[in-house]
Protein backbone atom coordinates (compact mmCIF):
# COMPACT_ATOMS: atom_id res chain seq x y z
CA UNK A 1 0.00 0.00 0.00
CA UNK A 2 2.75 2.36 0.67
CA UNK A 3 4.57 1.57 -2.15
CA UNK A 4 1.84 2.04 -4.36
CA UNK A 5 0.84 5.63 -2.83
CA UNK A 6 4.60 6.14 -3.41
CA UNK A 7 4.18 5.70 -6.95
CA UNK A 8 1.31 7.73 -7.09
CA UNK A 9 2.52 10.92 -5.52
CA UNK A 10 5.60 10.52 -7.91
CA UNK A 11 3.74 9.68 -10.92
CA UNK A 12 1.50 13.22 -9.46
CA UNK A 13 4.60 15.66 -8.93
CA UNK A 14 6.37 14.65 -12.23
CA UNK A 15 2.91 15.46 -13.97
CA UNK A 16 3.12 18.55 -12.66
CA UNK A 17 6.94 19.33 -13.68
CA UNK A 18 7.71 22.57 -13.99
CA UNK A 19 4.25 24.20 -13.88
CA UNK A 20 4.04 24.83 -10.31
CA UNK A 21 6.08 24.59 -7.07
CA UNK A 22 5.92 22.50 -4.17
CA UNK A 23 3.26 24.67 -2.78
CA UNK A 24 1.07 24.64 -5.98
CA UNK A 25 2.16 28.14 -7.07
CA UNK A 26 2.97 28.59 -10.68
CA UNK A 27 6.57 28.50 -11.39
CA UNK A 28 7.81 31.53 -13.48
CA UNK A 29 9.58 31.34 -17.37
CA UNK A 30 10.97 34.45 -19.09
CA UNK A 31 10.30 33.56 -22.80
CA UNK A 32 7.22 31.64 -24.58
CA UNK A 33 6.22 28.28 -22.79
CA UNK A 34 4.10 27.30 -25.96
CA UNK A 35 4.49 27.97 -29.89
CA UNK A 36 3.33 26.92 -33.06
CA UNK A 37 5.68 28.48 -35.09
CA UNK A 38 8.38 25.92 -36.00
CA UNK A 39 11.45 27.72 -35.79
CA UNK A 40 10.54 29.64 -32.65
CA UNK A 41 10.38 25.85 -31.42
CA UNK A 42 13.90 25.04 -33.10
CA UNK A 43 15.32 27.98 -31.61
CA UNK A 44 14.44 26.26 -27.98
CA UNK A 45 15.37 23.01 -28.98
CA UNK A 46 18.94 24.38 -29.97
CA UNK A 47 19.26 26.29 -26.60
CA UNK A 48 18.41 23.57 -24.74
CA UNK A 49 19.37 20.44 -26.13
CA UNK A 50 21.64 20.72 -29.40
CA UNK A 51 20.94 21.05 -33.49
CA UNK A 52 19.33 18.35 -35.25
CA UNK A 53 16.91 17.74 -38.07
CA UNK A 54 13.11 17.52 -37.25
CA UNK A 55 10.46 15.66 -39.53
CA UNK A 56 6.97 16.32 -38.71
CA UNK A 57 4.86 13.56 -39.62
CA UNK A 58 2.59 15.24 -41.84
CA UNK A 59 3.45 18.21 -44.43
CA UNK A 60 2.63 21.38 -43.25
CA UNK A 61 1.69 19.75 -40.22
CA UNK A 62 2.06 22.78 -37.30
CA UNK A 63 3.79 22.40 -34.13
CA UNK A 64 1.49 22.80 -30.83
CA UNK A 65 4.65 22.60 -28.62
CA UNK A 66 5.05 22.72 -24.72
CA UNK A 67 8.63 24.43 -23.79
CA UNK A 68 9.44 25.10 -19.67
CA UNK A 69 13.00 24.63 -18.83
CA UNK A 70 14.96 25.17 -15.55
CA UNK A 71 18.56 25.15 -14.30
CA UNK A 72 19.99 22.24 -11.87
CA UNK A 73 23.56 23.20 -11.55
CA UNK A 74 24.90 22.10 -14.96
CA UNK A 75 21.93 20.24 -15.80
CA UNK A 76 18.82 21.84 -18.15
CA UNK A 77 15.53 19.98 -17.31
CA UNK A 78 12.91 20.46 -19.93
CA UNK A 79 9.25 19.56 -20.03
CA UNK A 80 8.54 19.64 -23.84
CA UNK A 81 6.69 17.94 -26.34
CA UNK A 82 5.77 19.50 -30.28
CA UNK A 83 2.38 18.39 -30.13
CA UNK A 84 2.43 16.61 -33.27
CA UNK A 85 4.19 13.10 -34.55
CA UNK A 86 7.92 13.37 -35.38
CA UNK A 87 11.19 11.84 -36.06
CA UNK A 88 14.23 13.63 -34.80
CA UNK A 89 17.86 12.27 -36.19
CA UNK A 90 21.27 14.31 -37.11
CA UNK A 91 21.66 15.34 -33.23
CA UNK A 92 25.22 17.55 -33.38
CA UNK A 93 27.95 15.36 -31.58
CA UNK A 94 29.81 18.87 -31.27
CA UNK A 95 27.49 19.88 -28.56
CA UNK A 96 28.97 17.51 -26.47
CA UNK A 97 25.27 16.70 -24.56
CA UNK A 98 24.10 13.49 -23.03
CA UNK A 99 20.27 13.52 -23.22
CA UNK A 100 17.62 11.77 -20.67
CA UNK A 101 14.58 11.57 -22.26
CA UNK A 102 12.04 10.85 -19.53
CA UNK A 103 8.44 10.02 -20.83
CA UNK A 104 5.68 11.77 -18.82
CA UNK A 105 2.69 10.47 -22.03
CA UNK A 106 2.69 9.23 -25.33
CA UNK A 107 5.68 7.67 -26.50
CA UNK A 108 8.87 7.66 -28.09
CA UNK A 109 10.31 4.44 -30.50
CA UNK A 110 14.34 5.35 -29.98
CA UNK A 111 17.09 3.89 -31.54
CA UNK A 112 19.11 1.35 -29.96
CA UNK A 113 21.29 -1.39 -31.05
CA UNK A 114 21.60 -2.04 -34.59
CA UNK A 115 17.99 -2.82 -35.97
CA UNK A 116 16.59 -2.91 -32.38
CA UNK A 117 14.36 0.11 -31.11
CA UNK A 118 13.06 0.58 -27.85
CA UNK A 119 10.11 2.04 -26.82
CA UNK A 120 9.18 4.52 -24.15
CA UNK A 121 6.06 4.95 -22.33
CA UNK A 122 4.83 6.89 -19.11
CA UNK A 123 7.33 6.06 -16.44
CA UNK A 124 10.01 5.08 -18.91
CA UNK A 125 13.44 6.56 -19.53
CA UNK A 126 15.90 6.60 -22.67
CA UNK A 127 19.47 7.83 -22.17
CA UNK A 128 22.04 8.35 -24.88
CA UNK A 129 25.26 10.23 -25.17
CA UNK A 130 24.89 12.65 -28.60
CA UNK A 131 28.39 13.27 -28.31
CA UNK A 132 29.62 9.76 -28.55
CA UNK A 133 26.92 8.13 -30.99
CA UNK A 134 24.21 8.77 -33.39
CA UNK A 135 20.89 8.26 -32.28
CA UNK A 136 17.12 8.62 -33.80
CA UNK A 137 13.72 8.96 -32.65
CA UNK A 138 10.44 9.08 -33.16
CA UNK A 139 7.44 10.85 -31.11
CA UNK A 140 3.56 10.32 -31.63
CA UNK A 141 1.22 13.32 -31.20
CA UNK A 142 0.51 12.56 -27.34
CA UNK A 143 4.15 12.77 -26.36
CA UNK A 144 5.43 14.90 -23.62
CA UNK A 145 8.64 14.49 -21.77
CA UNK A 146 10.50 15.53 -18.96
CA UNK A 147 13.98 15.77 -20.32
CA UNK A 148 16.99 16.56 -19.08
CA UNK A 149 20.42 17.52 -21.08
CA UNK A 150 23.80 16.77 -18.97
CA UNK A 151 26.97 18.17 -20.80
CA UNK A 152 29.73 15.08 -20.95
CA UNK A 153 32.43 16.85 -19.51
CA UNK A 154 30.28 17.57 -16.55
CA UNK A 155 29.08 13.73 -16.48
CA UNK A 156 32.66 13.09 -17.05
CA UNK A 157 34.18 15.25 -14.09
CA UNK A 158 31.87 13.97 -11.99
CA UNK A 159 32.62 10.37 -12.36
CA UNK A 160 36.41 11.07 -11.89
CA UNK A 161 35.70 12.89 -8.43
CA UNK A 162 33.67 9.93 -7.20
CA UNK A 163 34.55 6.99 -8.88
CA UNK A 164 38.48 8.22 -9.33
CA UNK A 165 37.93 7.36 -13.38
CA UNK A 166 36.11 8.52 -16.50
CA UNK A 167 34.24 5.34 -18.12
CA UNK A 168 35.26 4.95 -21.42
CA UNK A 169 33.33 4.29 -24.50
CA UNK A 170 31.80 0.86 -23.76
CA UNK A 171 29.43 3.12 -21.32
CA UNK A 172 28.93 6.14 -23.82
CA UNK A 173 28.16 4.22 -26.57
CA UNK A 174 25.51 2.40 -24.96
CA UNK A 175 22.13 3.58 -25.79
CA UNK A 176 19.90 2.04 -23.09
CA UNK A 177 15.81 1.99 -21.94
CA UNK A 178 15.40 2.16 -18.20
CA UNK A 179 12.93 3.17 -14.86
CA UNK A 180 9.15 2.61 -15.14
CA UNK A 181 6.78 3.44 -12.87
CA UNK A 182 7.32 3.02 -9.28
CA UNK A 183 11.65 2.77 -10.14
CA UNK A 184 14.29 5.15 -8.04
CA UNK A 185 15.40 7.35 -10.97
CA UNK A 186 11.57 8.31 -11.40
CA UNK A 187 11.50 8.74 -7.60
CA UNK A 188 14.89 11.08 -7.98
CA UNK A 189 12.81 12.99 -10.68
CA UNK A 190 10.47 13.94 -8.33
CA UNK A 191 12.79 14.66 -5.79
CA UNK A 192 14.40 17.05 -8.14
CA UNK A 193 11.42 18.56 -9.65
CA UNK A 194 9.98 19.39 -6.27
CA UNK A 195 13.31 21.26 -5.00
CA UNK A 196 12.26 23.89 -7.95
CA UNK A 197 10.73 27.38 -6.06
CA UNK A 198 8.11 29.40 -7.84
CA UNK A 199 10.85 31.50 -9.59
CA UNK A 200 12.57 28.51 -11.71
CA UNK A 201 15.82 28.39 -8.98
CA UNK A 202 16.73 25.58 -6.78
CA UNK A 203 15.48 25.74 -2.89
CA UNK A 204 18.79 26.91 -0.99
CA UNK A 205 20.55 28.25 -4.23
CA UNK A 206 24.07 27.15 -5.86
CA UNK A 207 24.56 24.48 -3.32
CA UNK A 208 21.90 22.42 -3.44
CA UNK A 209 21.85 23.17 -7.26
CA UNK A 210 25.10 21.11 -7.23
CA UNK A 211 24.28 18.87 -4.24
CA UNK A 212 21.33 17.96 -6.88
CA UNK A 213 23.53 17.69 -10.26
CA UNK A 214 25.69 15.13 -8.45
CA UNK A 215 22.83 13.51 -6.54
CA UNK A 216 21.33 12.76 -10.82
CA UNK A 217 24.30 12.31 -12.44
CA UNK A 218 25.69 9.66 -10.04
CA UNK A 219 22.21 8.10 -10.06
CA UNK A 220 22.21 7.88 -13.59
CA UNK A 221 25.99 6.82 -13.82
CA UNK A 222 25.03 3.65 -11.70
CA UNK A 223 21.96 3.11 -13.78
CA UNK A 224 23.87 3.15 -16.90
CA UNK A 225 26.76 1.29 -15.93
CA UNK A 226 24.38 -1.92 -14.58
CA UNK A 227 22.70 -1.41 -18.34
CA UNK A 228 25.80 -1.60 -19.73
CA UNK A 229 27.13 -4.47 -18.27
CA UNK A 230 30.15 -2.41 -16.79
CA UNK A 231 31.43 -2.27 -13.26
CA UNK A 232 31.85 1.35 -11.89
CA UNK A 233 34.14 -0.19 -8.21
CA UNK A 234 37.00 -1.37 -10.27
CA UNK A 235 36.46 -1.97 -14.09
CA UNK A 236 38.01 1.03 -15.97
CA UNK A 237 39.83 1.83 -12.86
CA UNK A 238 41.71 -1.26 -12.72
CA UNK A 239 42.30 -1.73 -16.59
CA UNK A 240 44.35 1.52 -16.46
CA UNK A 241 48.14 0.85 -17.10
CA UNK A 242 50.64 1.49 -14.40
CA UNK A 243 52.24 4.39 -15.37
CA UNK A 244 48.73 5.95 -15.52
CA UNK A 245 48.11 4.86 -11.93
CA UNK A 246 51.65 6.11 -11.09
CA UNK A 247 51.11 9.50 -12.68
CA UNK A 248 47.82 10.06 -10.67
CA UNK A 249 49.65 8.80 -6.97
CA UNK A 250 52.15 11.77 -7.86
CA UNK A 251 50.14 14.36 -8.65
CA UNK A 252 47.73 13.85 -5.71
CA UNK A 253 50.28 13.73 -3.47
CA UNK A 254 52.44 16.43 -4.78
CA UNK A 255 49.52 18.83 -5.97
CA UNK A 256 50.52 22.05 -3.73
CA UNK A 257 53.97 22.18 -5.63
CA UNK A 258 53.51 19.46 -8.38
CA UNK A 259 56.46 18.42 -11.02
CA UNK A 260 55.81 18.94 -15.05
CA UNK A 261 54.66 16.82 -16.89
CA UNK A 262 58.26 16.03 -18.20
CA UNK A 263 59.42 15.33 -14.73
CA UNK A 264 56.35 12.79 -13.95
CA UNK A 265 56.91 11.28 -17.38
CA UNK A 266 60.87 10.49 -16.54
CA UNK A 267 60.24 9.19 -12.61
CA UNK A 268 57.76 6.56 -13.83
CA UNK A 269 59.94 5.78 -17.30
CA UNK A 270 57.63 6.82 -20.07
CA UNK A 271 57.21 9.42 -22.55
CA UNK A 272 55.14 13.04 -21.83
CA UNK A 273 53.17 11.32 -25.29
CA UNK A 274 52.70 8.46 -24.00
CA UNK A 275 51.44 9.78 -20.49
CA UNK A 276 49.06 11.72 -22.20
CA UNK A 277 47.61 8.93 -24.47
CA UNK A 278 46.80 7.10 -21.58
CA UNK A 279 45.49 9.41 -19.55
CA UNK A 280 43.12 10.58 -22.79
CA UNK A 281 41.71 6.73 -23.45
CA UNK A 282 41.81 5.49 -19.55
CA UNK A 283 40.43 8.77 -18.10
CA UNK A 284 39.14 10.68 -20.76
CA UNK A 285 41.06 13.83 -19.90
CA UNK A 286 44.52 15.16 -20.49
CA UNK A 287 47.73 14.71 -16.80
CA UNK A 288 46.88 18.58 -16.88
CA UNK A 289 43.27 18.46 -16.25
CA UNK A 290 43.77 15.91 -13.91
CA UNK A 291 46.63 17.53 -11.98
CA UNK A 292 44.34 20.57 -11.95
CA UNK A 293 41.21 18.49 -10.23
CA UNK A 294 43.51 17.45 -7.58
CA UNK A 295 45.11 21.22 -7.23
CA UNK A 296 41.67 22.16 -6.90
CA UNK A 297 40.84 19.56 -4.37
CA UNK A 298 43.58 20.48 -2.41
CA UNK A 299 42.49 24.18 -1.88
CA UNK A 300 38.85 23.14 -1.17
CA UNK A 301 40.70 21.41 1.55
CA UNK A 302 42.87 24.12 2.87
CA UNK A 303 40.12 26.66 3.02
CA UNK A 304 37.81 24.56 4.91
CA UNK A 305 40.51 24.01 7.49
CA UNK A 306 41.89 27.38 7.06
CA UNK A 307 43.04 29.04 10.71
CA UNK A 308 41.59 32.49 12.28
CA UNK A 309 44.03 34.74 10.60
CA UNK A 310 43.45 33.00 7.01
CA UNK A 311 41.68 34.52 4.04
CA UNK A 312 40.94 33.38 0.82
CA UNK A 313 43.80 35.65 -0.82
CA UNK A 314 46.82 34.11 1.64
CA UNK A 315 45.53 30.34 0.87
CA UNK A 316 45.31 30.83 -2.75
CA UNK A 317 48.39 32.47 -2.64
CA UNK A 318 49.85 28.99 -0.92
CA UNK A 319 48.74 27.12 -3.73
CA UNK A 320 50.50 29.26 -6.26
CA UNK A 321 47.12 31.05 -7.05
CA UNK A 322 47.35 34.48 -8.01
CA UNK A 323 44.96 35.49 -10.74
CA UNK A 324 41.70 35.42 -8.19
CA UNK A 325 39.18 36.62 -10.69
CA UNK A 326 40.02 33.37 -12.82
CA UNK A 327 40.26 31.23 -9.33
CA UNK A 328 36.51 32.10 -8.45
CA UNK A 329 34.88 31.22 -11.84
CA UNK A 330 36.71 28.26 -11.91
CA UNK A 331 36.20 27.12 -8.42
CA UNK A 332 32.15 28.18 -8.92
CA UNK A 333 32.16 25.97 -11.87
CA UNK A 334 33.71 22.96 -9.67
CA UNK A 335 32.18 23.54 -6.10
CA UNK A 336 29.34 25.47 -6.61
CA UNK A 337 30.42 28.30 -4.51
CA UNK A 338 32.72 30.53 -4.48
CA UNK A 339 36.23 30.43 -2.24
CA UNK A 340 34.94 32.67 0.59
CA UNK A 341 31.98 30.89 1.11
CA UNK A 342 33.52 27.68 1.68
CA UNK A 343 36.29 29.10 4.14
CA UNK A 344 33.16 30.62 5.53
CA UNK A 345 31.17 27.72 6.15
CA UNK A 346 34.53 26.14 7.28
CA UNK A 347 35.00 28.25 10.30
CA UNK A 348 31.18 27.63 11.07
CA UNK A 349 31.73 24.17 11.20
CA UNK A 350 34.49 24.00 14.23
Amino acid sequence: MAQALLRWEDATILDRALLTDGQGRPIRQSGPTSSRDWDEVQAFCRKVYMPYRVRPGAPRLLPAATMRMAQIGRITLTRFSYGVPIHLDRFDPEAGNILVLNTLRGALRHQQDGTRTATTRAGDSFVVDCSRTDYWLDGDRDHLQLNLTIPHDAMAEIAMRWLGFVPDDRLWTRRLAFGGNGSRWQALLAYVVHALEASGRVRGAAPMARHLEELVCMDLLQIWAEGAGICLRDGARMAAPRHVREAEEIMTSEALDPPSMAEIAARIGVSVRTLSEGFRRFRGMTPREFLRARRLDGLRAALQGAGPGDSVTSVAADWGYVNLGALAQVYRDRFGETPARTLAAGRVGR
